[in-house]
């Protein structure tokens, strides 16, 4: 459970809003809110408008900040002594798989925009549980062996993954280490590459030919809005290599959502870190 009063979760999307990604970070929300129950969980777009249905970032944490100095005081119009507040009115989490420096730099400007005090915690990843979303994501797309305990083939595995991210190169550092996890549930090579910078993934895909991959494959190691139009489509057609699906809701992310959420404010929740 949630302890009493705790500060509210705000998943930050960022990328243009729209009922897609609405709907994602809603599945995202709901699997958190089943691991901690109790939990006030709200979504916050970098991009939204607070007059239509996807409310701004900053103006979910002025609500957030709002409804406590409320609810604080009734209590004392009832009599009730109301102790000082601590800790924020909010944790921030961003919905990223990896850092990407631009994006969270702007999370932080609506964090400032705002009159909450509100925490911006780490992003999802890098994780072993997203190594495994990646894994499936491939075994859905026929691109890998859904178990490696498993005998039969797959005529369409890759035999080399590209995990293609954006966000610079301290992203795809980042969804390098989620790569050589990736490696050792599939047992075949790995690298990572950036879809945001001109001919990186189509330079990867080289490598792993000249290092013997012959049948690849990209894994976006991507949640899905941060993401231009088009990016992967370009990607896959440089590389000429077949490409999973996006991470998306992948339960596991509400997990990841929860187990931020919790580190930044020193809860001990196993629930959220198994």
């Amino acid at each position: 459970m949630a302890p009493e009063g705790a500060p509210a979760l705000v998943l930050a999307v960022p990328g243009a809003p729209s009922a897609a990604s609405r709907g994602l970070a809603e599945e995202i929300i709901s699997i958190g809110r089943s691991e901690l129950p109790g939990l006030d969980a709200r979504i916050g777009f970098l991009e939204g408008d607070d007059d239509t249905e996807f409310p701004s970032l900053s103006g979910v944490l002025t609500a957030v900040a709002q409804e406590r100095a409320a609810r604080a005081e009734f209590a004392r119009a009832a009599g009730h002594e109301v102790p000082a507040p601590t800790g924020p009115d909010a944790v921030v989490v961003p919905l990223l798989a990896g850092p990407d420096a631009d994006l969270l730099r702007r999370f932080r400007q609506a964090l400032m925009d705002s009159p909450a005090a509100a925490e911006l915690a780490d992003v999802l990843g890098p994780h072993p549980l997203l190594a495994e979303g990646l894994h499936v994501r491939l075994s859905e797309a026929g691109l890998a062996r859904a178990d490696r305990a498993r005998l039969f083939t797959v005529t369409t595995a890759a035999d080399g993954i590209v995990v293609a991210t954006t966000g610079g190169e301290e992203a795809v550092q980042a969804a390098a280490v989620t790569g050589m996890l990736l490696a050792a549930r599939l047992a075949v090579p790995v690298k990572a590459a950036a879809l945001d910078q001109e001919g990186s993934v189509a330079a990867v895909a080289e490598q792993l030919r000249l290092e013997g991959s012959t049948q690849l494959a990209l894994a976006p190691y991507l949640i899905g809005p941060e993401a231009a139009e088009g990016l992967l489509d370009t990607a896959c057609k440089e590389a000429d290599c077949a490409a999973a699906e996006v991470l998306g809701a992948y339960p596991a992310l509400g997990k990841l959502a929860v187990a931020q959420y919790s580190a930044a404010l020193g809860i001990t929740q196993g629930a959220a870190t198994n």
